[in-house]
């Protein structure tokens, strides 16, 4: 089995971490890079598929050199056997549609074809949920979106999976599909180890791959155009149809809350603070 997880640097959008310029813009270069929080539960599917059923799973990226240290975080966090950076000047600027092209290209360069490839839900920046479908929609692969659960049948060449039916937790289906399969996994996915011995491995590839992310790159390939053979007019944001009509800046959070500071030996503070607090917790 060889499984490829799609991951994206996002900014890191925790409190504190974001900057923005003063016409309330994101400014990228001043905010941290990190992976794509949707993208982990897409590593974490793969690597239940590596813990059930064995085989290699690859975490591959499109992005500047500095994504290097996204891949990296893909796999100290979940886990990865590999990583596969897509980067130069002229992926840049890409819509989803030109990084579907280019990703396709990137998974049909490997070695030996993937059998399946996770992709997360959407991305917090975007939020669009294209590149994906749109990457299995350039190889003609299915797709399965919104799972769940999953089981992979290696011999019939089948995967099995649950999924919410227009991403209704409510509504959960049942389908199918032969491989190689793209599998979109939804926040609501959980990873299942029925077996001590299922337990026993997820230790054990924890414990190396945390040791291999310290010295991850050796084992990240990085690939150009050049390498995958592109045409720059079909890639980056020569080969994207997408116009941008506006952008509305982001809110900037207040500079200054006002708070107050009460200690423990402070009865009155105390007392007045939980009197603040009280009709909260009964639900007022």
């Amino acid at each position: 089995m060889h499984t490829v997880v799609l991951t994206k640097g996002v900014p890191d959008f925790r409190e504190g971490q974001v900057s923005f310029d003063e016409d309330g813009h994101l400014e990228r270069g001043k905010t941290p890079t990190v992976m794509n929080p949707n993208d982990k539960h897409a590593l974490r599917a793969a690597f239940q598929t590596k813990v059930r059923n064995g085989g290699h799973v690859s975490l591959m990226s499109m992005g500047p050199p500095g994504y290097k240290e996204v891949l990296q975080e893909g796999m100290a966090d979940v886990y990865a056997d590999d990583l596969y950076l897509l980067s130069d000047r002229e992926m840049g600027a890409a819509d989803t549609w030109a990084t579907a092209m280019t990703v396709a290209t990137g998974l049909q360069h490997l070695d030996e074809e993937p059998d399946l490839v996770f992709a997360g839900f959407k991305t917090a920046d975007g939020e669009t949920g294209h590149t994906g479908p749109q990457t299995a929609w350039c190889l003609d692969w299915p797709t399965i979106t919104h799972v769940i659960s999953l089981d992979i049948d290696e011999e019939a060449r089948q995967v099995r999976a649950k999924r919410l039916v227009d991403g209704d937790v409510s509504e959960i289906e049942t389908v199918e599909a032969p491989m190689p399969c793209f599998v979109v996994a939804d926040p609501e996915f959980e990873p299942t180890y029925r077996k001590a011995s299922h337990r026993l491995k997820h230790k054990d590839l924890r414990e190396q791959t945390q040791e291999r992310a310290e010295n991850y790159e050796e084992h990240v390939t990085v690939w150009d155009h050049q390498d995958l053979n592109l045409d720059p007019d079909y890639i980056g944001l020569d080969g994207s149809p997408t116009i941008v009509a506006g952008v509305d800046p982001i809110p900037k959070a207040p500079s200054e809350r006002e708070a107050t500071h009460v200690t423990a030996d402070d009865d009155a503070g105390m007392e007045q603070v939980l009197d603040e607090l009280t009709p909260f917790v009964a639900g007022d």
